[in-house]
């Protein structure tokens, strides 16, 4: 994984028919909020944020058609990653020059954005491991019992002592390990499948 969630071949296919509403669909769940999290993360309002989510994903759709694989080193990602790019650098050399008043807040909004096109890729691989990582929860949590989850969201998520969580839940530190590690190993084989699906 670089840059953005791994994209099947076959959900490429579908989309670039625009029959395929269900492929579209899919396709932004999967894009979506990743696009979204980076552009807040660059200062973006949530309103700005939005709209250039729209613009990547229209730009998406316009240029779908064209996109090859030209190679087996070729990704679609990366190609969309490009286009992701793009719509920022677009959206913020548009943006009307503000007038200074004054204060340290603009400056230390300004320390937190990326200065380079290799920031803002670091910035879109941290969010694409997030997405994978939120999209694989979701499969784990699915498939094991309620309290072994919950085990591990007090204790990995939340942060909270094991001690504590096994005496909340009425588990022994054995069992609240085992939950934990059982969940664990499962969250990095659905990552793993994910990126297996890869182009």
């Amino acid at each position: 994984m670089t840059d953005f969630p791994e994209t099947r071949t076959s959900l490429i296919a579908q989309i670039r028919s625009p029959q395929d509403r269900e492929a579209w669909d899919q396709f932004v769940i999967m894009y979506r909020p990743v696009i979204y999290r980076m552009a807040r993360r660059r200062g973006m309002q949530d309103a700005d944020a939005q709209d250039l989510v729209q613009t990547v994903l229209i730009r998406v759709a316009g240029a779908i058609q064209g996109w090859e694989k030209s190679s087996p080193e070729t990704k679609f990602r990366h190609w969309l990653r490009r286009v992701a790019r793009n719509a920022i650098a677009t959206a913020f050399s548009r943006q009307p020059k503000d007038v200074g008043v004054g204060g340290s807040e603009m400056l230390d909004l300004l320390a937190e954005q990326p200065a380079t096109a290799a920031d803002i890729e670091r910035e879109l691989l941290k969010e694409s491991m997030r997405e994978n990582y939120l999209r694989a929860a979701l499969v784990v949590k699915a498939d094991v019992d309620s309290e072994s989850w919950r085990a591990f969201e007090l204790t990995v998520v939340n942060g909270q002592p094991s001690e504590e969580v096994a005496k909340l839940l009425g588990k022994s530190m054995g069992a609240i390990y085992a939950a934990r590690s059982r969940i664990m190993r499962r969250l990095r084989e659905q990552v793993q499948r994910l990126q297996e699906s890869s182009l």
